[in-house]
């Protein structure tokens, strides 16, 4: 049997994001369709004396590795005392691309696999954040409330993805605090006819569809305004647009060549920014 058991992290986008209302507890309502990339952070576990966790990777020099980490945080939610957990940073930290999220719910899912412990209950996974729920199913979906309704989506036409994040740090907080209207209208239904192809897509996202959060983000970070003009321009690009509170952008590709090729040009004319080439999960 295997000692260490690994579970990938992968990028959360948010396709599209409506602010749609406001709780009395200050919990914004939003409606959101969530897809993932094979861009991800990866968390390992094994066995071990006490609960202990190390940070690795590229981007692992920029996340403490303190109590308050996400990855501790759900290992406590599930009960679990004895384990030593890994946690390969590739994805920046507060990007808008659910890292924290995605490694909280890649550790309850190795957990499982190494203790054979259930997963804490549904109130407790969302406690341990908004994006969390949607990362632990993994899979497209549109997500709703305050992250606890998901809805998953039965097709996805195939999609390849750049990410770009100008290494500038974005407040969620500060973020939501600009915000001018949190009473947006909700998504209207995803046709049949716009999983017919990535194009397709794109178009009816692009017609019918924003990100709610995009201004307020470029009012806080101006930057991600050239951002979102660069990633646009490049060839092929179908879409683009800001994921989350940002201030990572993707772009959407209907083929692998082209969004390599993308990121490729991109990183040569912005060598300072993080840039990353995928392929949109299923």
């Amino acid at each position: 049997m295997a000692t260490e058991i690994g579970e990938a992290a992968p990028a959360k986008l948010n396709l599209c994001l409506h602010v749609t209302g406001r709780r009395d507890d200050g919990y914004h309502l939003l409606d959101s369709l969530v897809v993932f990339a094979d861009v991800a952070d990866r968390v390992l576990a094994a066995p071990g004396q006490g609960l202990s966790l190390r940070v690795t990777g590229p981007e692992g020099v920029s996340l403490a590795d303190g109590s308050d980490n996400l990855v501790l945080r759900a290992a406590r939610a599930m009960g679990v005392t004895d384990a030593g957990l890994r946690l390969e940073k590739h994805l920046p930290v507060a990007s808008g691309i659910g890292g924290g999220s995605a490694d909280a719910a890649a550790t309850l899912r190795a957990l499982v696999r190494l203790t054979g412990r259930p997963l804490p209950s549904d109130a407790e996974v969302l406690r341990l954040g908004a994006d969390v729920p949607v990362c632990l199913a993994g899979r497209p979906a549109r997500m709703a409330g305050i992250g606890e309704t998901l809805a998953p989506l039965q097709t996805l036409p195939p999609l390849w993805c750049v990410l770009v994040n100008p290494r500038v740090a974005v407040s969620t907080p500060q973020v939501f605090a600009a915000l001018t209207r949190r009473d947006n209208p909700p998504l209207p239904d995803l046709p049949p006819a716009a999983l017919a192809s990535a194009a397709a897509l794109a178009a009816w996202l692009t017609d019918h569809t924003g990100n709610d959060l995009a201004p307020p983000a470029r009012a806080v970070a101006p930057i991600l305004a050239e951002v979102h003009t660069a990633l646009a321009a490049s060839p092929d690009c179908l879409i683009a647009r800001m994921s989350g509170s940002g201030g990572t952008h993707f772009g959407l590709y209907a083929s692998a060549a082209a969004a390599e090729a993308a990121a490729r040009s991109l990183a040569a004319a912005h060598p300072g920014w993080w840039i990353a080439s995928g392929q949109i999960l299923k």
